[in-house]
């Protein structure tokens, strides 16, 4: 995965399988086509939802700490931290970037994914095979991500489900090469976020954080959780 362009140093605070589904998620009233293979469900959880939600991932955050991670070779600190949650999660440090079973820090393996995103999976990612990484962004007020592509994963055929939790963030979303033409677009709270098909490949980051637009977390900033399906089905 090529990751951040100009990571800053990292001040935030801590916030406080199923079967296949048959196809992609339609293309609705409550589904927006962005871009081939990218497609926003807008408030695809509604508020109580969206708490239950926030409640099981603090609960995997006392678990597996939230951390910063670093560049690989500069071991420049990112500006958002991270947790995981699944048979695997990824890292970044000094030595690159890669999935691994068990927490840089603790040692420990990473906790369960949770039901309610196992079955928003199977709802609406098309894929055989559950996700085998539940990737926990936490951005404060002045995080962002530059630029990159989810790339590190073999199952290159599976999309990228993302759930949105807090503030309102701008994220912006370009093509298959690093200089092709972006565009942005506003994620917010109870979103999900679709990236496959051709565009599975595509760059995309995270410019802002809108502070004060969610109450949902207790002290702000954004949670952005990541499913992934690591190795091909089968």
């Amino acid at each position: 995965m090529t990751r951040e362009t100009g990571a800053n140093s990292a001040t935030s605070s801590d916030p406080a399988s199923g079967n296949a589904a048959s196809g992609p998620a339609p293309v609705t009233a409550t589904t927006v086509a962005i871009a081939p293979g990218v497609t926003l469900l807008p408030q695809r959880l509604p508020a109580e939802a969206q708490q239950a939600l926030l409640a099981d991932i603090r609960r995997i955050a006392d678990e597996a700490p939230l951390y910063t991670p670093t560049m690989p070779r500069t071991g420049k600190e990112w500006t958002v931290r991270m947790t995981n949650c699944g048979p695997l999660g990824w890292v970044s440090d000094r030595d690159g970037y890669r999935y691994q079973t068990t927490h840089p820090a603790t040692g420990r393996p990473w906790p369960q994914i949770p039901e309610t995103l196992l079955a928003l999976w199977d709802e609406v990612a098309g894929y055989p095979a559950p996700p085998e990484c539940c990737l926990v962004n936490y951005y404060a007020d002045k995080a962002r991500m530059g630029l990159h592509r989810d790339e590190d994963e073999e199952a290159r055929d599976a999309p990228v489900l993302s759930v949105s939790l807090g503030d309102t963030a701008t994220f912006r979303l370009g093509g298959l090469e690093r200089r092709d033409r972006t565009k942005s677009f506003r994620l917010h709270s109870g979103d999900v976020l679709l990236l496959g098909g051709d565009n599975r490949l595509a760059y995309h980051g995270i410019d802002r954080i809108l502070p004060g637009t969610s109450t949902l977390l207790r002290d702000g900033g954004r949670l952005n959780l990541t499913l992934r399906r690591v190795n091909p089905a089968g």
